[in-house]
């Protein structure tokens, strides 16, 4: 079942064919009922601006993501004109097919969907549009991506990034204007002191950090709990997953190096990856735009937890590429005859990090990129192959649909950042529908 919590409004005007747009509405409703979290809709088509005003006044204290608009018959401009008075969420606009073809234009839904899409263009209201049916399958796929798209958007909104110190030097590409995150994307940033956190994590009795060590046990081989470096990754990650709690913070992004190994005596690699696994997505290097990038994955893959990684090879032989870092990826996306073994920094040897390759399947790759332009979204499609382990850390081989090399020399011309995130699934057509809604330049690689 999707997430959604959506406002369903059937609109239809008397002088059309009421009793057939009744039993599409019938349909539509049931459909949705069985299909998203919470449905709030009025007991019948609304057939004048005043019942959908005293509808829209009953439901002015729902908190919904997605306004459901069907033109169930034509009807004009004004209905929408009042919904804009009343709520801000993305619209679904959905017009269905005549009952019949012949004789009387019955419903003339189409042309309702028609002006109704003008109407939010005119406004400058995100909106999508979808037709068919309510039993057709091609209708329901497509509306559920809608929805899912809406979700996220809405997500967005709400979404507040922990980040805990400043980027690395020179990393720049971790950085972003938090105004224009916040105007493009909606996303909210919460600034912690990385030292700060390292003076008090360690001062934490040890009743309350222990059980991020009995956590990492129950998927994490050859943990070795005595290890110093895992008593620091337990402090650290307890710590930061109070102010997680406090403050509603959904993704994180931390400055690892050099801070780290010098000052904490530890990697921070294993806190990323508990983080990850247990649905706070992490990104390293502080990379905000990493995390919001990990963060759509999540959400639109159904809570499947995405990784982060640098572009470090190219395969011409296989068509793939290879994606790496220390040691921070998901438990879940070790392979399944290793599974998420522990390790060391493969540069500082400090504990403690995952050290495997990732799982064979299809995946998607994305990156919400930053230029002096504004924002884009860079979109690949591949199929992580079944090899061993390339690099110390955490690593995968994707082979991409188009000749690679081909592929490597556009995003390098296009200059898009070094960190891509990844998710074992297929999302194109919803990222491709999101960077349309948020209006924002998207590219498809690779495929």
């Amino acid at each position: 079942m999707l997430t959604n919590n959506i406002l369903y409004v059937p609109i239809g005007r008397k002088t059309f064919d009421l009793e057939a747009g009744e039993a599409y509405r019938l349909q539509s409703s049931e459909w949705l009922n069985a299909t998203c979290a919470k449905v709030i809709e009025p007991n019948g088509i609304l057939t004048s601006v005043e019942e959908l005003e005293a509808f829209l006044q009953e439901a002015k204290h729902e908190k919904i993501d997605t306004i459901l608009y069907q033109s169930v018959t034509f009807a004009d401009g004004e209905f929408m004109v009042e919904i804009l008075k009343h709520r801000k969420e993305p619209v679904i606009v959905w017009s269905v097919r005549e009952p019949s073809v012949g004789g009387r234009l019955r419903l003339n839904s189409l042309t309702g969907g028609n002006s109704t899409s003008n109407v939010l263009r005119n406004h400058n209201h995100t909106f999508a549009f979808v037709f068919g049916n309510p039993d057709e399958q091609k209708l329901q796929d497509k509306l559920t991506k809608q929805l899912k798209v809406s979700r996220v958007l809405a997500q967005l909104n709400e979404l507040t990034i922990g980040v805990v110190g400043e980027h690395p030097p020179g990393f720049f590409f971790s950085d972003t204007n938090e105004q224009e995150l916040k105007e493009a994307l909606g996303v909210n940033l919460y600034k912690m002191d990385l030292q700060t956190a390292f003076k008090e994590c360690v001062e934490l009795p040890k009743e309350e950090w222990l059980p991020a060590i009995e956590r990492a046990e129950q998927q994490v081989i050859g943990l070795n709990r005595s290890d110093e470096t895992v008593t620091k990754f337990a402090q650290f990650s307890t710590y930061v997953k109070k102010h997680i709690e406090a403050h509603d913070i959904q993704a994180i992004a931390v400055r690892c190096w050099p801070d780290f190994f010098n000052d904490l005596g530890a990697a921070a690699c294993s806190t990323l990856s508990q983080f990850t696994e247990d649905g706070v997505v992490s990104s390293c290097e502080s990379d905000i735009h990493g995390s919001v990038s990990m963060f759509v994955l999540q959400q639109l893959s159904g809570g499947k937890a995405p990784y982060l990684g640098d572009l470090v090879h190219v395969n011409e032989e296989n068509n793939s590429v290879v994606f790496w870092h220390c040691g921070a990826g998901a438990y879940s996306l070790a392979r399944e005859e290793t599974g998420a073994t522990a390790g060391v920094h493969p540069n500082r040897k400090l504990g403690f990090t995952m050290d495997f390759g990732l799982k064979a399947g299809g995946v998607t790759i994305f990156r919400v990129s930053h230029t002096p332009e504004g924002y884009r979204l860079l979109i690949m499609k591949g199929e992580a192959l079944d090899s061993p382990q390339h690099f110390q850390g955490t690593s995968v081989e994707v082979a991409l649909q188009k000749d690679v090399t081909e592929t490597l020399y556009e995003v390098m011309n296009e200059g898009f950042e070094p960190h891509f995130a990844l998710v074992y699934d297929d999302v194109v057509e919803e990222l491709v529908e999101l960077g349309r809604m948020l209006g924002i330049k998207t590219e498809i690689y690779g495929s």
